[in-house]
């Protein structure tokens, strides 16, 4: 799919791909620890050196489609584009998402901006019918879930 901007009668293209991987499999998800696992299949050694926030993609049934990295940030933060998540979430026709962001202080705890984006986007996402299963938040040794926290 492309999608088209004219600006000054000039063509511009843009677009955001999504690439296959053998790397990660595809598996049901029917816990946070199943999560868990499955997001440490995508984080590396940079799990403790700079913030990532990854978006995994969900059909009816909790079985993956497969995952994007939304933004990188520093070591204490990372800005997410709302409109990028949305963006990859529509086109790959997820049914619901588990949102997955590191901390590389290895401090579990969410931030007030962690809550805040959590809710944002779980708003955002109920105009399509489309349901956020957990956000977790992981550090290399262990992990946080927002929903098992009752905090979704």
């Amino acid at each position: 799919m492309r999608n088209k901007a004219i600006i000054n009668e000039m063509s511009i293209q843009y677009g955001i791909t999504a690439k296959r991987s053998d790397t990660v499999k595809n598996i049901k998800i029917l816990s946070s620890i199943d999560a868990y696992k499955y997001a440490k299949m995508f984080y590396f050694e940079d799990i403790n050196i700079y913030e990532s926030f990854f978006v995994i993609f969900l059909d009816r049934i909790k079985n993956t489609k497969g995952y994007a990295k939304i933004s990188q940030g520093g070591t204490s933060g990372t800005i997410i584009d709302i409109k990028i998540l949305y963006y990859l979430v529509i086109t790959c026709l997820a049914d619901s998402i588990i949102l997955v962001h590191n901390h590389p202080s290895g401090n579990l705890q969410p931030s007030n901006q962690d809550k805040d984006i959590t809710n944002k986007i779980k708003n955002a996402l109920s105009y399509s019918d489309i349901s956020l299963v957990d956000h977790i938040i992981i550090t290399d040794k262990s992990y946080y879930s927002f929903a098992d926290e009752g905090n979704l």
